[in-house]
């Protein structure tokens, strides 16, 4: 989720190959690349670097014909450590900008603000190093950065709205920094990033335009990072997953080979989603997710516990694919519906009444979550939340953490990354208003077609595809069907959990995400 204006600063622009200065304190460390956290072929050293505060006098802007003139590239350098199974990390974090420059024409088009942690003591040659960017669009980095496996994170202790906000910050045991570099990196028109003039942010709200100025991010932050033959892999969430399969088209197109893309809580194809799509187009795919929210609050028939879910899964895809898909298609051609007696297989599915269910039988996700448990409100990103006596476009899920994680942000950046500038940090801007979402020859995205084609030219590319089963705006099932056209590959993994949008939030589920992390790095890098 995010949005923000510039004006003009105090600093010049930087030309291919300059490498940016701190301040006089930076020049004392031995850092090979430029922007923190890269190495020669010896590796970064042992020893962690002393401290760099920097503040960026600049104003950065989230609006539509937002940009900066005078854009810079300097950074923060602060020391951190974290201790990730049984093993005590030594790392360095840095914070601030680069400019993507235009390939073939190396233009500066915008100044793209990320926070990056590189292991000390790794050798950049074997180091992995991954990319992390949420959705939208128009969302800041700010859910996946605090979230989910940095070496810092906002304990949220999702699905309780019962805790203490705002939420505390501690060391992350299930971060992966063991197993890569992580980066993460705000969008045009989020947090602190910007467009560089004469561009304005408008130029790269749209889902080429988009994935070309991270293409060209990543480029330069390879560059001066000396990071060429570090293994590489995307991380991108909701939105990010459309721009991940696009921009993994991109980067083997542009000889920049990925070694994985990790998909979180999917939205490859707008026009598959109903939630997104509503006119004309089936609900089939959500009937998972309810029948899962269902199984949450104890309303299936039988019962249904946590540790059956991924059983009770296999149902449901049996029952979406022989019964539900099937009838939603005779229902939009003559708009019959099943007798109720067919319609109770689906209220001992879900919870959802019979007669809801002849009321609204293409059921989407707005309506399911105002009718499962009358007079509550159902959360959209994490359904196992809920609230009364709010209007029905209320979602839980959402407007429990958003301040929490906005205002930590900021601390964070400011009291342990040494990070300063006046502007203000926009973690959910407006550009999804003015988004241009066409994307070859549709009005809406259609990406599995790229991520095939970058598997096409690269048949080494692993993906891994993990949902919630609690997730009401990309649901798990939808997301399995759009990979299914890519046909069997065991190039593909598929993990869903317990939880919702963003399944890093539960403690349980964060550690086996984890675990399957660290299988699917392994695998990659063989």
């Amino acid at each position: 989720m995010t949005r923000v204006f510039a004006e003009k600063g105090d600093r010049p622009h930087f030309r291919k190959g300059d490498c940016p200065l701190f301040v006089k304190a930076a020049l004392l460390l031995a850092l090979a690349g430029c922007g923190g956290g890269g190495g020669g072929g010896d590796g970064a050293p042992v020893t962690p670097p002393p401290t760099v505060a920097f503040t960026d006098p600049l104003v950065y802007s989230n609006a539509q014909g937002g940009s900066i003139v005078d854009a810079n590239e300097n950074s923060s350098v602060t020391p951190g450590t974290v201790t990730v199974a049984g093993q005590a990390l030594s790392y360095t974090a840095t914070a601030g900008h680069l400019i993507a420059r235009r390939l073939g024409t190396d233009a500066p088009d915008a100044t793209m603000f990320y926070v990056a942690y590189t292991l000390n003591g790794s050798n950049p040659a074997t180091r992995p190093v991954t990319f992390f960017y949420n959705g939208g669009p128009g969302s800041a980095t700010v859910w996946l950065h605090m979230g989910s496996f940095g070496p810092k994170r906002l304990d949220a202790k999702a699905p309780r709205t019962d805790v203490p906000v705002p939420f505390p910050l501690v060391d992350n045991a299930e971060s992966i920094l063991d197993l890569t570099d992580l980066v993460f990196v705000d969008a045009v028109g989020a947090g602190y990033s910007t467009a560089v003039a004469p561009n304005t942010n408008r130029n790269f709200w749209g889902v080429d335009s988009d994935a070309a100025v991270f293409r060209d991010f990543i480029r330069r932050y390879v560059s001066v990072n000396n990071r060429g033959a570090s293994p590489k892999f995307l991380f991108g969430e909701s939105y990010g997953t459309t721009r991940s399969a696009v921009l993994a088209r991109l980067m083997e197109s542009a000889g920049i080979r990925l070694s994985g893309v990790v998909l979180q809580s999917s939205v490859l194809n707008y026009n598959s989603n109903c939630g997104l799509r509503e006119s004309g187009q089936g609900c089939a795919g959500f009937l998972g997710t309810y029948g899962a929210v269902g199984a949450w609050f104890q309303m299936t028939s039988p019962p249904v516990n946590v540790a059956g879910l991924g059983t009770f899964a296999q149902e449901l895809r049996g029952l979406t694919d022989n019964f539900y898909g099937p009838a939603i298609s005779t229902f939009f051609a003559t708009r019959a519906i099943p007798d109720p007696a067919n319609l109770q297989v689906l209220t001992n599915a879900t919870g959802i009444t019979v007669a809801r269910w002849q009321a609204n039988f293409n059921m989407g996700p707005d309506t399911f979550r105002q009718v499962l448990r009358p007079g509550e409100i159902l959360g959209r990103y994490d359904a196992r939340m809920s609230a009364t006596n709010v209007p029905a476009g209320y979602d839980i899920s959402s407007a429990f953490i958003d301040s929490s994680f906005a205002s930590g942000l900021s601390g964070y950046l400011t009291n342990t990354l040494r990070f300063t500038t006046p502007s203000s940090y926009t973690t959910l801007g407006n550009a999804i208003n003015f988004w241009n979402f066409t994307h070859d020859g549709l009005s809406l995205p259609d990406a599995v077609p790229d991520l095939a084609t970058a598997m096409t030219l690269n048949p080494r590319l692993k993906v891994l595809a993990v949902s919630g089963y609690h997730d009401l705006a990309t649901p798990w099932f939808v997301t399995e069907r759009d990979l299914q056209r890519l046909g069997a590959n065991p190039n593909i993994l598929v993990r869903n959990y317990s939880g919702g949008h963003m399944t890093y939030l539960d403690d349980a589920t964060r550690a086996a995400q984890r675990a399957d992390l660290v299988e699917f790095y392994r695998s990659a890098l063989q």
